[in-house]
């Protein structure tokens, strides 16, 4: 039986460029998404038009050049957004609208001033006026992760009735955990009678740290779209991590999901994306941080020399990397050391390896990470 399908909606050019400093010109953003189609991204979120005269302008352009990649364009329920996203949409061979509104009490009363039956009317009727230009229309139910769940069953209920084609869950302020949301997912799934009739999507935030974790167990419940941006980058504390929610999925076949993403472009496109929203990677990043895929403790670096999957669960190919790497310092072991000189070219017997690793010792501890010139340095007396 073949794995279900899981569309990947990347909104790095419209979440992940809010983060104050990362701003692109339309130029910039148009080879990111032609990156993100080359990828395998099911959906580009592009912008949201009516925000700025640039936003507009990228959102156009990226429709112009992207053929296979859906373009989606951002608005609020309100008729005018509706009209710019149409316009700038207009040459999109393959187009989406992401409309909606706020879902959850506290935005109801201390964001809008209104009241759920009213958000209700605002919301069908956005997603009615959207039918209009539309036949692929997204809802987001902003600040779902908060909302009373019978009322958002009411509101996912009502909208797909309106046109609404995918229904977009969001833990906006990143408060939920993992089994709080996958509760919160199921019961949509559970309670909504036409929820059939739409993809559900999830787009979780953050800000504790449990992206990823809440975005696998929305798809373990029963969505089918991710909402994710490169690197994590975003809001506050970030969006979801479209790399590690793909390899997660890669990493455990038990789960039955996967997605189109090409994972040999995900180390070129997060350095891409790194150095143009001048947007640095930590070291420790999951998948893509330089230090992913390195090994520095003797007793791990033994253990990865005798077999790879002693102390890795993805291949660095697969994303991208030629390699992993064994770092060179005190803490590193004898295999290590010996590894890394064979690879350089020398031979040495036990007796010299031991008088070789008391050296390299003394050298590791007082300048950290020995690179290969180090090395050459500490073997001349041997060679």
């Amino acid at each position: 039986m073949g794995k279900e399908k899981v569309y990947v909606f990347d909104t790095t050019l419209r979440d992940g460029e809010q983060v104050p400093g990362c701003q692109l010109n339309t130029k910039e953003k148009v080879e990111i998404a032609l990156d993100l189609e080359s990828l395998g991204v099911d959906i580009i979120e592009a912008g949201f038009p009516i925000s700025s005269p640039g936003d507009f302008n990228s959102v156009n352009e990226i429709s112009k050049v992207v053929k296979k990649s859906i373009i989606c364009a951002l608005s609020r329920a309100v008729i005018s957004d509706i009209d710019m996203a149409n316009l700038a949409l207009k040459n999109a061979k393959r187009k989406r609208i992401h409309t909606g509104i706020g879902a959850s009490d506290i935005h109801i009363k201390n964001k809008f001033n209104s009241t759920r039956e009213k958000i209700l009317e605002q919301a069908i009727a956005a997603v009615k006026y959207s039918s209009k230009f539309f036949n692929d229309i997204e809802f987001y139910a902003e600040d779902a992760g908060r909302a009373d769940e019978d009322f958002l069953c009411k509101m996912v209920e009502e909208v797909i009735k309106a046109g609404a084609t995918v229904i977009n869950i969001p833990d906006t302020t990143g408060y939920n955990l993992p089994e709080i949301f996958a509760k919160k997912i199921k019961y949509l799934m559970d309670n909504v009678p036409n929820i059939d009739k739409a993809i559900l999507s999830v787009h979780c935030h953050n800000d504790l740290g449990l992206a990823t974790a809440n975005t696998i167990a929305g798809l373990q419940n029963g969505a089918r779209q991710f909402e994710a941006t490169i690197n994590g980058i975003g809001e506050r504390a970030g969006n979801t991590s479209l790399e590690e929610v793909v390899m997660a999925l890669r990493a455990h076949p038990d789960l039955n999901l996967d997605t189109g993403i090409k994972s040999k472009k995900i180390t070129p496109i997060s350095k891409k994306v790194s150095r143009m929203m001048n947007m640095p990677i930590q070291r420790n990043k999951a998948i893509v941080g330089a230090n992913a895929f390195a090994h520095s403790s003797g007793i791990h670096q033994d253990g990865f020399l005798k077999h790879r999957e002693n102390y890795e669960i993805i291949n660095p190919e697969d994303v991208g990397l030629k390699a992993s790497s064994i770092d060179l310092t005190a803490r590193s072991g004898r295999a290590a050391l010996k590894h890394r000189l064979q690879l350089l070219g020398f031979s040495f017997s036990k007796v010299e390896l031991e008088t070789i690793y008391i050296k390299f010792i003394e050298m590791a501890d007082e300048k950290k990470l020995l690179h290969d010139e180090d090395l050459y340095k500490l073997m001349k007396k041997y060679s």
